[in-house]
């Protein structure tokens, strides 16, 4: 059985800054060791590079443009983010919205630089599309509970399971994640409960004063 994956985003938190940063990396290294559990981080583009060195476990990136070389000045090349080390990339999260074209573009990019995707969407119905274009995990998230504090395992179950049976009556080879709100264990358990394969989140670790403490919460019962 494949572990569940919690994927950090640190997005531009000053908390999942510089120090911080590692400091949070440093605890899913460790946590992820002692639970067997896979725990992925997204930092800050120029931390991708000393993080994938320095820390083992997977990171990702927390945004690809759908370029190839050339002059694209102040956009992300997926083939620096790969040379920087990346295992994945987030696409189209609710921060940074694409287009349908742009989306398909950034997940056949990623699969051809063997970079893991992971595609953010909103509803059921987008999941379905997205999970159309055969990237690795589509990621759930209902925009309006993000950094609420609110967990979408509790408020909004439902879209959970929607989302989870829609994407494999797409494609059952692309795995799900949710997101928004997730904070504690029993939100873990309860979305690979309804069928996903782990977590996207936030703020709940990057804001927190022992990251290492709450990773182990989120892992507790799973």
């Amino acid at each position: 059985m494949v572990s569940p994956l919690i994927l950090v985003n640190l997005k531009t938190y000053h908390e999942g800054m510089g120090q911080n940063a590692h400091r949070i990396a440093a605890a899913a290294e460790t946590v992820g060791r002692e639970s067997g559990v896979v725990i992925g981080i997204a930092p800050v583009f120029t931390e991708i590079r000393p993080m994938s060195q320095h820390y083992a476990i997977p990171v990702y990136a927390q945004h690809i443009d759908a370029i190839t070389p050339g002059a694209h000045t102040g956009h992300i090349l997926p083939e620096e983010v790969r040379a920087a080390g990346a295992h994945g990339t987030l696409i189209n999260h609710s921060e940074r919205r694409l287009t349908l074209a742009d989306i398909d573009a950034c997940v056949q990019a990623s699969r051809r630089l063997r970079l893991e995707s992971v595609v953010c969407t909103n509803n059921d119905s987008t999941s379905a599309a997205a999970a159309a274009l055969r990237p690795d995990y589509v990621a759930i998230e209902p925009p309006e509970l993000i950094g609420s504090g609110v967990s979408v395992s509790k408020a909004d179950p439902g879209i959970i399971e929607r989302s989870v049976n829609a994407v494999r009556a797409v494609n059952p080879d692309v795995r799900v994640l949710t997101g928004a709100g997730i904070q504690s264990g029993e939100c873990v358990k309860i979305a690979v409960d309804l069928g996903t394969s782990g977590v996207l989140l936030a703020s709940s670790v990057v804001k927190a004063d022992d990251p290492a403490a709450v990773l182990r919460d989120l892992v507790s019962l799973i």
